[in-house]
């Protein structure tokens, strides 16, 4: 059964036109992607991204436990603070990548993907140990995401004290309504999220519009969030990561951390001589995923994701191939629907602000 999030009826209101994702119904569009994606990087974007999961671990031994959980090390994250870090099977694939918030020093939060909550938790709750407490809030809790230039100005309306440095939050009150405040997002630009009760759901929202008016705020759609996240070249589960893909072959070896006494995948990985690049297509054309990569006519690699990107108005691709052929200025060949379309290789990401 499709789900909804506590937004879809001023998704409706709004004429968000609805898709189904992730087992929830989400408006992929309002106005249009390429008009949305623009009001990102120029202005700012609000975002439903209720259907994220957010698992409370808590217990003495929940450092430990999230430590053998995690490729990273949260050893030293300080309460109100934030670290990123894939998940590992035994074999050191990526079972999903996933946001650790500490919230006290014995009580965490972890945001994980839509599409993986139900293998993550199963995951979690099947490695548990002793003194640790697990339990999924995600039905709870709504999750709005502000984003672009002017996301601050329009915060700033409704809180005087907002979290300043990146991967940070602090909780307020909004008119009531008690708000965990991250400053994070997925789309390469300044911004926010806001955790709080699902049922202040709507009323949060008008209050985000209402204080976003003059600066033109808009709502945004799952499709631009898409093409904002790769014009940042910020890899996407499902695409650049998977439970076949080690975090060395996509390019998020530093997020891995060796020294760590021992993490869940740790003796099973194994650099296997790929890695990540970016493609900026030279030819007519788009290249999407799962597109084979030719450097003089020997396959290297695939490509994992790739679109007409907007902001940069071209058409670019991510791709996994081998580490020997992944210099940049390198021209390879990507084969679409039986077409040869040249790309060259250049450095990621493709746009920081």
């Amino acid at each position: 059964m499709v789900k909804k999030t506590p937004l879809y009826d001023i998704h409706l209101e709004l004429n968000g036109k609805m898709v189904e994702y992730a087992g929830y119904y989400l408006p992929i569009q309002y106005s249009g992607i390429i008009e949305e994606h623009n009001i990102v990087r120029n202005n700012v974007g609000l975002f439903d991204v209720s259907h994220m999961g957010q698992f409370i671990i808590e217990g003495k031994d929940a450092l430990k436990f999230i430590n053998l959980l995690i490729s990273n090390d949260i050893t030293n994250l300080q309460v109100n603070k934030i670290r990123y870090s894939p998940m590992l099977n035994e074999n050191g694939g990526i079972i999903d990548d996933l946001l650790i918030y500490k919230l006290d020093e014995e009580e965490y939060m972890l945001v994980v993907n839509a599409a993986n909550k139900e293998k993550d938790f199963k995951w979690i709750i099947d490695n548990l140990i002793d003194d640790v407490i697990v339990y999924d809030a995600s039905d709870n809790i709504c999750q709005i995401a502000i984003q672009g230039p002017n996301s601050e100005k329009v915060m700033k309306k409704l809180s005087d004290k907002l979290p300043e440095r990146f991967y940070s939050f602090i909780e307020v009150d909004i008119n009531g309504i008690n708000v965990l405040i991250s400053r994070t997002g997925y789309t390469g630009e300044d911004g926010f999220e806001l955790y709080f009760d699902s049922n202040e759901g709507i009323n949060m929202y008008k209050e985000l519009l209402k204080a976003g008016k003059e600066f033109e705020i808009k709502p945004c759609g799952l499709g631009c969030r898409d093409t904002l996240r790769l014009e940042a070249s910020l890899p996407l589960y499902g695409h650049e990561m998977s439970e076949e893909i080690s975090p060395l072959d996509t390019g998020l070896e530093r997020f891995v951390k060796f020294d760590k006494d021992n993490f869940i995948g740790k003796d099973s990985l194994k650099d296997k001589n790929k890695t990540r690049i970016g493609l900026k297509i030279v030819d007519r054309g788009i290249v999407r995923e799962d597109s084979e990569i030719l450097f003089e006519d020997k396959q290297i690699g695939i490509t994992t994701s790739g679109t007409f990107l907007p902001y940069l108005n071209g058409a670019y691709a991510m791709a996994i191939v081998d580490k020997e052929y992944s210099k940049v200025g390198n021209i390879v060949e990507c084969i679409v629907r039986n077409r040869k379309i040249k790309a060259e290789i250049i450095s990621l990401p493709f746009y920081k602000r």
